[in-house]
């Protein structure tokens, strides 16, 4: 998924997408480097273009139930604890 990231912002940057920038920038942020789900990043991106991934991974619907009903969230009522009233002290007491 790392690698999904790099080539992202590859794109978004204007560079070249290959092996060597995507395993640069991973390692520039610190991540872990998995040559061969670069390999496979890699591959894949030759076969289409990048911006027809990016337009029809924004068309899809974000959530939706099995059904299509809208998820409705349910109120949970918590009871409160009555807890015993503590009697102010008086005197010389209440200024500590």
């Amino acid at each position: 998924m790392q690698s999904i990231y790099a080539a992202l912002l590859l794109h978004k940057a204007g560079g070249k997408i290959t092996e060597a920038n995507v395993e640069k920038v991973l390692t520039a942020a610190g991540a872990k480097v998995d040559k061969t789900e670069i390999t496979k990043l890699i591959a894949g991106l030759k076969a289409t273009k990048i911006e027809d991934i990016i337009k029809s991974a924004s068309t899809l619907p974000v959530a939706v139930t099995p059904t299509g009903a809208p998820v409705e969230k349910k109120k949970v009522e918590k009871k409160k604890k009555e807890e015993p009233v503590e009697e102010e002290p008086t005197g010389i007491g209440s200024l500590f």
